[in-house]
């Protein structure tokens, strides 16, 4: 997994993209997948692109996201 760069201030500590899905895993220890089933391939992009621009990923989960995913993952 990648290290996400806007974690100093934000819950998102690691993040990994796929073609089709994003997983995130946070500070505290929860990971989660996001794919284009759940929330889908709009949200997953914007996330993605969130991600690797190291800006604005946890407020756009927080905002948009939520509980919104296709599972919690152990990885």
């Amino acid at each position: 997994m990648e290290n996400y760069k806007g974690s100093e201030s934000g819950g998102v500590a690691k993040y990994q993209i796929f073609d089709d899905a994003i997983i995130l895993k946070f500070k505290d220890g929860r990971t989660y997948l996001y794919d284009y089933i759940k929330p889908g391939k709009e949200q997953v992009e914007k996330m993605k692109k969130l991600a690797v621009d190291g800006a604005g990923l946890t407020t756009y989960v927080n905002q948009h996201v939520r509980d919104n995913y296709n599972g919690p993952k152990d990885y």
